[in-house]
């Protein structure tokens, strides 16, 4: 049995991340980046696959833990019938790639223990071991290396596994420092723990005290945007979907893709989330890895790229891997970077102008690869596609995929209102005559009168959550009957214990993949903004307190929740989900849901004090 998805908690430094258990263990981490091969993959594997983990010899441990108040800093208290310790994790946000543990004596003295497995390339590579002429453990393997410098005496064990037992009294404090560097560079500078520890903790503290307030939940609003910035890859302003691969949407299943990529289809919701909560810096940050990452041929633009922009993403399977409790295959890479989705434009057209309405400059190189892109869109957009889930079951014209078509050319019409400068008058009506044929077709192929709803795609009887972004993006008003009978439809046919499915994904979806998936969180979050918007103020908070309850005792949450197993699923902490929430939770306290935006011209009001 896998430690479960919920048990995991994040820290990082905005370069990669590291996942580490409640029971103190490190069981994911990729350097130098969030996209590099893993040295610990115990999460996707077995101790034999890469580990490092600090934690009492005693049989009967009480374990608690929190991050440190606005920080990513994070403190672990273990209690024994003896003593008490506190290990407080953290990767530095200056220079060097380290990984910081400080274990400290609260009281009494408590046996320890600490085990480490290097096991470079994803779990497959065992290193050379050796020690430095200052005594520093150093692993290397081809173009990596790791340093361990610690205050304790550690050993080789006959498992392959670095080990020390040591014990620590009141008052004292015992430190492990894991740094890396490339092989054929000098060993990493040493960094002393304290300093680094507190460093970090300041600047995390300085980045939230930004944080927007006013709203029910002001603690997991925070938390969810420390999350944001911790998942941002400081050095282009790209934002992964998340720091894991291969974490299944259902137990024991073949959907587990690799999430540590930057996609298109969150672009618009998550600036919008940035400049709500507070943080134009990295919504700006966050739109110039946008421009630059699509930035080309507009034929050639991907639904999906990695954190430098870079396009060529192969998916591969890791045979040796036997996958998070028994779900396979794992797969490093994403196949879908290859796939052709019709959203991909609107987003990236209603990123530009909400950053426009909300005052952050677009530059004219950028508006130009918008302009390049609508003149491919012109054509393009009459095409099946693999939709906004990215389908392997062949492509269909999915009516989310049309909907955000008409996106593209509505923004594109609205930033020629507000800005004519880089359009012509001709180019905005030959827009307006395509957005209306759109507009008309959606409509009338893709919605169905008996069920009352829009459908998934043209000709299905299928429901499909991203249904419910019809009026977030103003292609009909909330309160019109047809997006009222969708929401509707959506609550008693993708409604599971509480929370909404994307699809279903037996009998009438053809997606290309065997197995069931758990409930998707932000389309859930999708639905309380419908509600919201409709007025159904007290429904809308009964499904956010349910929401929130899936999040684990540190605000953290995946992409899916299973309602049978009551557990965490998908790649986790997810960004997307995080996203939603953000924007949920201050939709719920504006009193109005994000349909609203479309009927103004300034930003949304301000939080009530």
């Amino acid at each position: 049995m896998s430690t479960r998805i919920e048990d995991y908690a994040l820290i990082g430094d905005c370069r990669t991340a590291a996942l580490i258990g409640r029971d103190g263990s490190v069981d994911w981490l990729c350097w130098p980046r969030f996209d590099a091969a893993a040295l610990f993959t115990k999460l996707l594997g077995t101790e034999e696959h890469g580990f490092w983990r600090i934690y009492p010899s005693a049989e009967q441990v009480e374990t608690s833990w929190s991050y440190r108040e606005g920080s990513l800093v994070l403190e672990t208290r273990h209690k024994t019938h003896l003593g008490e310790v506190l290990v407080t994790d953290v990767m530095p946000m200056g220079e060097g790639s380290h990984l910081v543990r400080l274990v400290e004596g609260v009281h009494g003295h408590v046996a320890m223990r600490m085990e480490m497995a290097v096991r470079f390339d994803h779990g497959s590579a065992m290193p050379w071991v050796s020690r430095s002429e200052l005594g520093d453990l150093r692993a290397v393997s081809g173009p990596h290396k790791v340093v361990l410098r610690t205050d304790v005496p550690v050993r080789g064990s006959d498992v392959m596994t670095t080990v020390a037992d040591f014990t620590v009294q009141a008052g004292e404090s015992r430190r492990f420092v894991l740094s890396y560097a490339a092989s054929h560079q000098p060993d990493p500078a040493p960094v002393e723990p304290r300093a680094v520890i507190d460093a970090t903790d300041q600047v995390w503290r300085s980045w939230s005290s930004r944080c927007a307030t006013g709203t029910a939940a002001d603690g997991l609003l925070q938390r969810s945007l420390l999350t944001l910035k911790a998942l941002t890859y400081r050095a282009t302003g790209g934002i992964v979907a998340a720091p894991t691969a291969a974490l299944p949407e259902g137990i024991g299943g073949e959907r587990n893709w690799d999430y540590r990529f930057c996609w298109i289809r969150d672009s618009t919701l998550t600036l919008i989330a940035l400049m709500d909560g507070g943080y134009v810096e990295e919504a700006r940050d966050w739109l110039a890895w946008l421009l630059r990452a699509v930035a080309g041929n507009p034929e050639q633009a991907q639904i999906l790229y990695g954190i430098g922009g870079e396009r060529m993403l192969p998916e591969i399977e890791l045979a040796w891997l036997p996958g998070y409790e028994g779900s396979k295959p794992v797969r490093i890479g994403n196949a879908a970077a290859s796939q052709f989705q019709l959203d991909v434009y609107g987003e990236l057209f209603d990123a530009i102008y909400q950053a426009h309405v909300r005052g952050l400059p677009v530059s004219a190189d950028g508006l130009r690869v918008g302009l390049a892109i609508l003149d491919h869109l012109e054509q393009a957009w009459r095409q099946p596609d693999e939709g906004i889930w990215e389908v392997r079951g062949g492509r269909r014209h999915f009516v989310h995929s049309k909907v955000m078509a008409w996106v593209a050319f509505d923004r594109a019409l609205r930033m020629h209102e507000r800005d004519g400068r880089f359009t012509t008058d001709e180019q905005a009506a030959r827009w307006c005559t395509i957005r209306d044929a759109i507009h008309a077709e959606v409509c009338e192929r893709g919605f169905d009168p008996e069920l009352d709803s829009f459908v998934q795609s043209y000709g299905a009887k299928a429901l499909d959550a991203s249904l419910l972004l019809i009026a977030h993006t103003g292609f009909l008003p909330q309160d019109d009957p047809r997006v009222v009978g969708t929401v509707d439809a959506i609550g008693r046919g993708l409604l599971r214990d509480g929370f909404i499915l994307r699809y279903e994904t037996e009998g009438q979806t053809t997606d290309g993949l065997s197995g069931d998936e758990g409930a998707f969180l932000p389309c859930t979050f999708w639905y309380v903004d419908n509600l919201i918007g409709l007025g159904r103020h007290d429904a809308a908070k009964t499904v956010i307190d349910r929401l929130i309850g899936v999040f684990n005792d540190l605000g953290l949450v995946s992409e899916e929740y299973d309602v049978k197993r009551k557990r965490l699923v998908g790649n986790y902490p997810q960004a997307f989900t995080h996203v939603a929430f953000v924007n949920t939770l201050l939709n719920h306290a504006r009193s109005e849901g994000p349909a609203a935006r479309h009927g103004r011209k300034t930003p949304p009001k301000r939080i009530p004090d």
